[in-house]
């Protein structure tokens, strides 16, 4: 009996692995191309429920399942004029250090190549890792629109661990008036069916009563049940990344050399407001575990601007660990993964 549970144990974990990799980390994908008028139209028909909404805040989340299509949309207000949102987020770098307030991304990096910009996602469990024990990705940035009153920015990937394909993190915003901006997240990605019944699985054990941001109805109280399972997942990541560029954005008048510290207390607060669905790990840990890998995000970006010998070595040690990581996946049983 003890060996069947343990056998079952180690099941859950390597899907929890396998599903983590997927709903919080991977962004990419052929999403058709975004435009003013419709995400103007979304803010026109949404406006009651932006303001009136459960969370408290100006913010609406909506996910589908096509198939093997998933995606989550996260609709929002940021109290900053267009042309802020515009020259922040057209700056790679500052993308390296939005996304890497997630807590399962240990560092990012930005390169210019011939054909445009790349980003590497270091990621890993939610405490500590060192970038030679993490699964790095690399992403093509691309400013796909930037008009005067129209900005959207995709990071993308053909192709993500698992059989999964067409991931996408995309950013657009439009200006309200001269002080606000509504702004848009997309996150989706496509999965095989082999995945598709180990999240399944997995939902139905030890993420069972993990919830998202949608509800299904009301319980006998009157309050509000919120939706489960895989949908659930994709739609907690993409509000992390959500108020990852939002407590950038609150950042951005801090002094520099407080700047770091201040972010990632921001994002703290905002994600902790929903501690039902987003809750992992307490505020002096998630800075500490920040404040360690900033280190090595620094430290990897010093190394691609100059190529020493050493961190050639070091990204080959990356890379061969990659190659391994999805044949060895019970080496990420007894990892804690935030999905």
């Amino acid at each position: 009996m003890d060996a069947n549970r343990s056998l079952l144990q180690r099941l859950c974990y390597a899907i929890l692995a396998a599903i983590w990799l997927l709903t919080c980390c991977m962004p990419a994908a052929a999403q058709p191309p975004g435009n003013r008028d419709k995400l103007l139209d979304t803010y026109r028909r949404n406006l009651a429920r932006l303001d009136e909404n459960s969370f408290g805040l100006p913010l609406l989340v909506q996910s589908s399942e096509q198939g093997e299509h998933s995606t989550v949309d996260v609709y929002g207000i940021f109290e900053y004029p267009f042309e802020e949102v515009v020259d922040t987020l057209r700056i790679p770098a500052n993308w390296c250090d939005i996304l890497f307030l997630h807590p399962n991304i240990k560092a990012s990096t930005w390169q210019k190549r011939q054909n445009g910009w790349a980003l590497t996602l270091y990621l890993g469990r939610k405490k500590y890792q060192a970038p030679e024990d993490t699964h790095p990705v690399l992403y093509n940035f691309r400013i796909a629109s930037q008009q005067p009153d129209y900005l959207r920015i995709a990071l993308t990937a053909a192709s993500g661990p698992f059989g999964t394909r067409d991931h996408t993190l995309c950013f657009e915003a439009l200006p309200l008036d001269k002080h606000r901006s509504f702004v848009h997240v997309r996150y989706a990605y496509s999965s095989s069916g082999a995945f598709r019944l180990a999240e399944q699985a997995y939902f139905a054990t030890l993420g069972r009563n993990k919830i998202g941001f949608t509800t299904t109805g009301t319980d006998t109280n009157g309050r509000p049940v919120y939706i489960k399972g895989p949908r659930a997942a994709l739609e907690r990541n993409a509000v992390r990344y959500f108020f990852a560029f939002q407590a950038f954005m609150d950042t951005l008048s801090v002094p520099r050399e407080s700047r770091f510290a201040k972010r990632i207390h921001r994002w703290y607060a905002l994600t902790d407001a929903y501690r039902r669905q987003l809750y992992e790990m307490d505020r002096e840990d998630y800075a500490a575990t920040k404040t360690q890998a900033y280190k090595n995000q620094q430290w990897l970006q010093r190394n691609i601007e100059t190529a020493t010998p050493r961190s050639s070595r070091i990204t080959n040690r990356i890379l061969r660990y990659r190659a391994k990581s999805n044949v060895m996946l019970y080496t990420c049983l007894r990892r804690n993964f935030v999905i």
